[in-house]
């Protein structure tokens, strides 16, 4: 099973730590691009008008001024530096020992920095938008989308099953074609976009808790039907993924 997560808009920064080494990521694939979206959004980041070329507020002039200094910035495993909603809800310190190796196997995160990781990687806190143009790399979204296909789908075909937690912005970084999305399911969840980001992350913290291997989308119904009222949809048509919707049960985590 390969589970998708959606990186977290805050970032925790870390004071001590090594500095990021890029041969030390999962998918080394990945690593030209990744170097050259780092140079150029470091030299981005320094000008007067980062924060407009990067799509943020103002008011977030340290988190913009972090991306001067990727080379010699702390790193932290990415499940600690992402936060928010999410990560909370998946609460990755808590897993038990067995949990947290299949988390490490089996959740890949999208980033617009460094395209996916997985959580144990270790990097550095950022500020970046998937949708930023970059001066020769071009908008992020459509220069990671040719490079993460044959990764993904490899990680893909491997795990089998893709349960796809992701927001629309980063699910067009890569989504699976051919007989891959015929084994996407897509996570929605009713309700307010804080509500949505929760239980995704519950719904991930559930998957890597069990040792099960589902291997068609319906046997995730049983397997998430103990902490969530859970509904099943196959896709509308060819090409598009199931739709699972969950809603969690009282007192579940």
């Amino acid at each position: 099973m390969l589970i998708l997560l959606p990186p977290s808009e805050g970032k925790t920064q870390r004071r001590r730590g090594r500095p990021l080494d890029l041969e030390t990521l999962s998918f080394p694939g990945l690593t030209g691009l990744r170097a050259a979206v780092i140079e150029r959004a470091m030299e981005i980041s320094a000008r007067p008008d980062a924060h407009r070329l990067l799509r943020v507020s103002p008011n977030l002039v340290e988190e913009v001024a972090r991306n001067t200094r990727l080379h010699v910035a702390a790193t932290a495993p990415a499940g600690e530096v992402y936060s928010g909603v999410l990560y909370d809800a998946l609460d990755l310190p808590s897993l038990d020992p067995a949990s947290k190796r299949r988390a490490s196997r089996r959740i890949v995160i999208l980033s617009a920095l460094f395209g996916a990781v997985r959580p144990t990687d270790r990097i550095p806190a950022y500020r970046l938008h998937p949708c930023v143009q970059l001066p020769g790399i071009g908008e992020l979204t459509q220069a990671w989308r040719p490079v993460l296909a044959p990764v993904l789908e490899q990680e893909a075909r491997a795990r089998r099953l893709v349960v796809d937690c992701r927001s629309s912005t980063y699910a067009s970084m890569w989504n699976p074609r051919g007989e891959l999305s015929e084994r996407r399911v897509q996570i929605t969840v009713p309700g307010a976009s804080h509500m949505a980001k929760h239980t995704r992350g519950l719904v991930a913290r559930r998957l890597v808790q069990s040792a099960a291997r589902p291997r068609h989308p319906e046997d995730l119904v049983e397997l998430l039907s103990d902490a969530f009222d859970v509904r099943i949809s196959e896709p509308e048509r060819p090409g598009r993924p199931w739709q699972l919707a969950a809603t969690p049960l009282p007192g579940s985590r």
